[in-house]
């Protein structure tokens, strides 16, 4: 047979049965921790704040409509601007949000105070089911709304000291209110419908519906804030990369409030885009008038010119070589003076380092290298021709630039007054109130069940990695003690423990309510290994002891002597722990008489030793009234001379003592026991704790027969598999 495997080595792997089997260990509590976050979840999703969410759709046509006359800058680059990012933007921008707070009056917030966690739902639960009406304070709580109440501020100034502080509004009766600050200072007081001021603080609440004593919570933000704040909560997405298709949404608890943003957003976000379009025609309205003079001027000076030499060269005529030159260069020089037009009014706009700058000159440099080359053929020509040709040139470009100038003017002054900009809203701002977007009940429900089972699982991991208690015998053997006996954990002995905890008068045993519980069968068989151990004891004396409180000694004494008894024999038990010993809350009776008495000769042993119920076997000491020298009487000759003849009286002699660890009376008593032997508790006592033990008794020359593993759970796998009987409390 191999083996057990050592514990140290178990600690360093990972066993996937061992964490199967401690998942079904613990299966209950996994349960009940994942029901609980489920009813949380629950709860919440009923209580929550229903938050509820605006749309909106717009549409941005992918090129700005071109100007009346002027070609538009996008076909001057041959590339198109990403209008739809630019447009995403604008609709968040502090111009469009920032006229929306003023418009809404956003920077005056108010609220009235309700009770936490549920005073929402009770409040929206009232407005649902009686609308217009004001809820009656329960339990005389009329501080807070309990539904219905009403606060509409018209209008709130205070000084900059006061904003972003919160503010409490106390109503009164017949819209009265009184304004105070956060420490309960007085500020002012008013009434609905009527303008009030005081140190530095307008007010003007337009209507204050609510119960006398009701409170609000008033807040005069900066509007930077709630520009910044509102920016960030409304979302602009695309449908689709380059669709023009815009969507927007905002969320809001208040679902009027909600659409009435939104709905400006969008009526602002038009209204700008027309005004900018607008304003550029202006503009270059401006700049085309600026231009007419000019070109008027030029118009005149180059047909003087022609004039004056046809009449010197007594009306030449131009050939039809010259007129092919001449229709040419009037077509790039018109361009040229088209485009010088454009860097004109891009002067304005961009530095010469920019692409769209860039472009147009580029494009002028083209064209001024077809006039140079056309210039070369008109330079083969006679002079007269060419003298001919380049005043006739300058006075038909100048009249095409100066009758093109004329058209834009007129164009541009129509455009400017009735320019549309190039996106429009497709749907207005629209909240469905049924379906608000959270809480999403299922998703919570879900979210809260998963979540219960992570944290479950986490905490019965942790739980198990703390818990450093022994769970498998072979570690107790490993440590030198065999193993006697395993005791299973008994549900009935709980039973039988917490009845012990009300009364003290009735005997309470295991081994007498429940003889055929399982662990009233280890019990026996514990019974059977002492006897053939005894058989090499020096005396009948059989101490139990243990490491630590707690581990169920009394449980095993009190139930062994009586199962011994059982056997024909004379059993003497005894109460050896002086300082906290409970063997008498088992056994029934009292404390007092016992022990400690009969040690220090206030009492004697007829008196001291009760015979247990009907049984002729079963005897019993108590400790007796706690000393306080408890060491100091187990070393008095009494208690050996008592022992001695004990002894002789019975068959075995059982004393419960106090832990080893705690104090050094076990290690006294030891001296005295033929055998002895100490309980360990599966999953309290660590190794460590019981090696040292063991170490202790060695140091005083006092051998350990073995231990006792009682409180043995159930486990599922493994080497916990030993352990088939079972529940979930401890025995002892």
């Amino acid at each position: 047979m191999t083996s057990p495997l050592n514990p140290m080595q178990r600690d360093n792997e990972i066993d996937l049965s061992e964490m199967l089997g401690t998942l079904r260990d613990n299966k209950w509590l996994i349960g009940r921790i994942v029901g609980f976050f489920v009813i949380l979840g629950i709860i919440y999703a009923l209580v929550a704040t229903p938050i509820y969410q605006a749309t909106s759709t717009a549409q941005v046509d992918q090129k700005v409509p071109e100007l009346p006359g002027l070609t538009a800058l996008t076909q001057t680059l041959g590339t198109e601007s990403p209008e739809t990012t630019t447009q995403a933007a604008l609709i968040t921008s502090r111009m469009v949000v920032g006229g929306v707070v003023d418009k809404l009056k956003l920077t005056t917030s108010s609220s009235a105070e309700r009770i936490p966690l549920f005073g929402n739902f009770i409040a929206r639960l009232y407005a649902s089911r009686h609308p217009g009406q004001v809820a009656a304070p329960w339990f005389g709580m009329n501080g807070y709304d309990w539904g219905g109440s009403k606060l509409d501020i018209f209008q709130l100034s205070v000084p900059e000291s006061l904003q972003d502080q919160p503010l409490t509004l106390v109503a009164g009766e017949n819209g009265e209110y009184v304004l105070q600050d956060k420490d309960g200072n007085l500020l002012l007081t008013g009434k609905a419908g009527q303008g009030a001021g005081n140190q530095g603080v307008t007010m003007q609440v337009k209507t204050l519906q609510a119960n006398p004593g009701t409170h609000f919570r008033v807040v005069s933000h900066s509007r930077l804030t709630v520009t910044n704040r509102l920016r960030k909560a409304i979302k602009v997405t695309e449908q689709g990369k380059d669709s023009g298709i815009l969507d927007m949404t905002y969320d809001n608890a208040d679902p009027v409030l909600a659409g009435n943003i939104l709905r400006e957003v969008g009526e602002l976000y038009v209204r700008q885009d027309v005004d900018r379009n607008s304003a550029q025609a202006a503009n270059s309205l401006e700049f085309v008038r600026e231009q007419l003079p000019k070109v008027r001027s030029q118009l005149e000076q180059a047909t003087a010119a022609l004039n004056a030499y046809q009449l010197k060269a007594r009306s030449v005529d131009i050939s039809m070589q010259t007129q092919s030159l001449l229709d040419q260069e009037v077509s790039i020089q018109g361009s040229i003076q088209q485009l010088r037009l454009q860097q004109a009014d891009m002067q304005r706009q961009y530095t010469p380092a920019h692409p769209a700058y860039k472009a147009l000159m580029q494009q002028i440099g083209q064209l001024e290298a077809k006039k140079a080359s056309i210039d070369k053929q008109v330079g083969t020509l006679p002079n007269t021709q060419q003298e001919l040709l380049k005043l006739t040139r300058d006075v038909q470009v100048s009249n095409d630039t100066y009758t093109g100038l004329l058209n834009q003017a007129q164009q541009l002054d129509i455009a400017r007054a009735g320019t549309v900009g190039n996106v429009r809203i497709v749907d207005s701002s629209a909240v469905d109130v049924t379906q608000p977007i959270w809480p999403r009940k299922s998703i919570v429900v879900l979210s809260s069940t998963f979540l219960g089972g992570f944290v479950a699982l986490l905490f019965v991991f942790i739980r198990q990695a703390l818990n450093r208690g022994i769970e498998d015998p072979a570690v107790i053997e490993n440590l030198g003690l065999p193993v006697y006996a395993s005791i299973p954990v008994s549900l009935r002995e709980q039973a039988l423990h917490d009845k012990r905890g009300r009364t003290y008068d009735k005997q309470r045993l295991l081994v007498m309510d429940a003889p055929a519980d399982m662990a009233t069968e280890a019990l026996r068989s514990l019974r059977t290994s002492l006897h053939f151990a005894r058989l090499e004891a020096k005396n009948n004396v059989l101490m139990i002891t243990g490491s630590s409180p707690d581990v169920g000694k009394t449980f095993v004494s009190a139930n062994l002597a009586t199962l011994v008894a059982q056997g024909n024999q004379r059993v003497l038990l005894i109460d050896g722990d002086m300082r906290m010993g409970t063997l008498h809350r088992v056994m029934g009776g009292h404390a007092e008489g016992g022990l400690s008495e009969l040690i220090s000769g206030q009492a004697d042993l007829e008196t001291t030793v009760r015979q247990i119920g009907t049984s002729q076997n079963l005897y019993f000491i108590g400790r007796g009234k706690i000393p306080p020298n408890p060491s100091e009487l187990l070393m008095n000759s009494r208690f050996s001379a008592m022992l001695e003849h004990v002894k002789k009286m019975f068959d075995l002699v059982i004393i419960d003592t106090p832990p080893i660890l705690a104090v050094t009376d076990a290690a006294i008593i030891g001296h005295h026991a033929g055998t002895a032997l100490m309980v360990v508790r599966f999953g309290l006592n660590q190794a460590r704790e019981v090696a040292l033990a063991r170490q202790r008794f060695e140091q005083n020359n006092i051998h350990l027969r073995g231990a006792i593993f009682n409180a043995v759970e159930k486990r599922s796998s493994g080497y916990y598999s030993y352990a088939y009987y079972g529940v979930d409390k401890a025995a002892g």
